[in-house]
């Protein structure tokens, strides 16, 4: 899983979303996604719905991107046969979504969205040691974003397309 992207890593900084944080220009070319991050994100994390991570400058509050993460779950009947023969024949199982993850305009293109990615990623990995999680999920906006994810191996739900997995298990093993 490398980063052979234009960023220099050292000179930005992903934390959870606070107040200092500001998201009155962010514009990513997607209103569902820029009105989240302006008008939602904080009641969702105040309410512990998801938690919402911002990638900024190191030096600088202005968002240039942000994800978020809650927990959810898959029903074991949506999975490929192939996954479902692996797993204990619970109704479903637990899951990480990555409920959006969005760029401003501004930084596309230029490696930030992998940096993201990345990230979110190591943090589901990171709490599966405490709370279990067979995957994460996405919901990819649109066949560009699928595309992104299917670079990270993330693999479609047969009967939807745009949904999308990627199991833990292979995630620690990008990682490791």
């Amino acid at each position: 899983m490398s980063q052979n992207n234009g960023t220099d890593s050292q000179s930005i900084k992903i934390e959870p979303l606070g107040k200092k944080h500001d998201r009155a220009a962010f514009s990513c070319g997607n209103d569902e996604l820029d009105i989240y991050l302006k008008k939602r994100a904080s009641q969702d994390a105040k309410k512990n719905i998801a938690t919402v991570f911002v990638m900024t400058k190191t030096r600088d509050s202005v968002v240039i991107g942000y994800y978020s993460l809650s927990a959810t779950s898959i029903l074991l009947a949506d999975l490929p046969n192939g996954t479902v023969k692996k797993l204990p024949k619970y109704p479903q199982v637990p899951a990480t979504l990555l409920g959006r993850l969005a760029i401003d305009s501004d930084y596309q293109g230029l490696g930030y969205g992998d940096i993201l990615i990345i990230d979110a990623l190591r943090r589901a990995l990171v709490v599966t040691t405490e709370i279990a999680s067979y995957a994460v999920v996405v919901d990819a906006i649109n066949e560009r974003a699928r595309s992104f994810y299917e670079h990270y191996e993330f693999c479609s739900f047969p009967d939807r397309r745009l949904r999308q997995f990627l199991p833990m298990k292979t995630i620690a093993d990008l990682f490791s």
